[in-house]
């Protein structure tokens, strides 16, 4: 029986079946992300044209500003009642996709399709400093896991479905199919194995095929570099991804901060009552700042052009987005961050280019692989998916040329922000979903010991047992298990769960089978 089950996983037949399914539901998240992207463009246009511009014009700025504020403390309103009904929708997305996939939650496919869709709509005609890519991730693994429930699949299958779905709608936000199948690996599934990859290049690719038949092939950011970076400056690529790293662990400690110390406050109001304060800002800055308004495709029309931008205008807009953006983030809209993060790495790296070049240490025709250098480190030190920036970048750029910076700047900038003992952004946020409790632990490493860490991947033999369950080879110990980025101390009653990542101290000389056998324990199957 055994010998027929691995004869199935490995046959022409089984690959071929996962790369049917990874097509058949990157087919389905192209089209949703095409609609999705569709409207989201249009109520765009029609708060600048209308908004901005009419009613500017027919009653001034001061009586237009508090006009558009009440209107959009209304659309707040209904979006606030639209999260109480289904509840799996708030935030960006992304954490719940990873939850879906850990197992620890089981949303309602269709009705968080329907209701993020109709969110990220009103949102987005409201100019909230919020992006489309944490809501087309979570729009396509419902996507995926709607597919999966159509054909009976089982809950191990459904978890590799989900995670296509998630980097099809990563892929068609973008229309960067390596960072979505870079991004399903190393933020949401965290394993390498040749089902997954199959059936989510499937899907990447099928996906942004499908979006580029409707909303054409140029990227959302598109930087085409000028000038390469001569090896004389990489002490400045250096010197930026320290500072990246810093940068990155304080957008998310402000971040932290604003949701829990400032917004936290409202938790035992009516969610209305958090989410007026964002939609009435924005109101405000379209009148005052209306480039702050969105995601940000306003500043990255100025980013594509950098010499055009003064020093203190990069400071003004990289201020006030961000400030923006933690408003709107914090107080738990629906609505992505990574689009803001972007432009926001862009202007910090086009800032630290312009002092660069004010001391004559660049030309300015260099300017953009700074801009390039800004999105990558912002990407690595705060989602802490370094490959999957330095991915991002070449897609952004579609030259190679700027690799080996861009490589540099990423490992120092996700090096340094871990220094900082800063949260991931995505991985505190999970935590915060499922409940983790923080007990942080120490662990000696001595002379004849050796420690190993393995993650716990979806559908394997160690998933959803209790750590005093599993059989554990002689002469081991599981000594931390860090879930979401925070540690638990691996008590016999703790269940072991999908993404867990697991610390075992062996004997040196029984190191070899030792490791072999937690492997296969911890080794993912796609049946489940």
């Amino acid at each position: 029986m055994a010998q027929d089950i691995i004869v199935d996983r490995f046959s022409r037949r089984f690959q071929a079946n996962l790369v049917m399914e990874g097509v058949l539901v990157g087919a389905a998240v192209g089209v949703v992300i095409t609609c999705y992207r569709f409207v989201l463009s249009h109520m765009e246009a029609f708060l600048r044209s209308v908004i901005v511009g009419s009613v500017n014009k027919m009653l001034g700025p001061f009586l237009g500003a508090l006009l558009v504020a009440a209107a959009f403390c209304a659309i707040g309103y209904v979006v606030s009642k639209v999260v109480d009904w289904e509840k799996d929708t708030a935030g960006s997305g992304i954490p719940q996709i990873d939850a879906e996939v850990m197992g620890r939650l089981d949303m309602n496919w269709y009705r968080v399709l329907g209701a993020k869709f109709l969110e990220g709509s009103l949102v987005a005609a409201s100019g909230l400093s919020m992006g489309r890519e944490g809501p087309s991730v979570q729009l396509g693994g419902m996507v995926g896991k709607g597919v999966s429930r159509s054909f009976g699949k089982e809950r191990g299958e459904e978890r590799l479905l989900v995670t296509c779905g998630a980097a099809a709608g990563m892929s068609a936000a973008f229309h960067a199919p390596l960072t979505g199948i870079l991004f399903a690996i190393e933020e949401i599934h965290r394993e390498f194995n040749a089902p997954l990859v199959l059936s989510v290049m499937a899907s990447t690719i099928t996906a942004d095929f499908v979006t580029s038949q409707v909303l054409g092939v140029a990227p959302v950011v598109r930087l085409a570099l000028g000038a390469d970076l001569p090896h004389g400056t990489y002490l400045l690529v250096c010197l930026m991804g320290v500072v990246m790293g810093f940068v990155g662990a304080a957008h998310n400690r402000g971040m932290f901060f604003c949701q829990e110390r400032v917004f936290g406050r409202f938790s035992e109001l009516p969610r209305w009552a958090s989410y007026v304060v964002p939609f009435a800002l924005s109101g405000v800055m379209a009148f005052v700042a209306p480039d702050l308004l969105c995601g940000g495709d306003a500043i990255i029309e100025k980013l594509v052009e950098p010499e055009g931008l003064a020093l203190t205008s990069v400071l003004l807009l990289l201020l006030g987005k961000y400030f923006f953006t933690t408003v709107c983030f914090s107080a738990g809209v629906p609505g992505g961050t990574l689009l803001p993060m972007v432009v926001m790495g862009g202007l910090f790296g086009l800032g630290f280019g312009d002092v660069c070049l004010l001391l004559g240490l660049i030309n300015a025709n260099q300017l953009l692989n700074f801009v390039v250098l800004g999105i990558a480190g912002s990407f690595a030190a705060v989602v802490r998916a370094p490959v999957t920036a330095v991915v991002l970048s070449y897609e952004l750029t579609g030259s190679l040329d700027a690799l080996l910076s861009v490589s540099l700047v990423s490992i120092l900038a996700y090096v340094v922000a871990n220094f900082t003992k800063t949260d991931p952004f995505y991985e505190h946020l999970l935590g915060k979903l499922v409940g983790v409790t923080i007990d942080d632990q120490d662990v000696n490493e001595t002379s004849s010991r050796l420690l190993h860490s393995y993650h716990v991947a979806a559908g394997s033999m160690a998933e959803g047992k209790k750590v005093a369950e599993v059989p554990w080879p002689n002469g081991s110990l599981v000594v931390n298990i860090t879930r979401a980025d925070h540690s638990l101390i691996p008590k016999g009653s703790v269940e072991l769960m999908a993404l867990d990542e697991i610390l075992v101290v062996m004997n040196e000389d029984t190191e070899f089978d030792t490791d072999l056998i937690i492997k296969t324990l911890c080794k993912g199957g796609v049946t489940g």
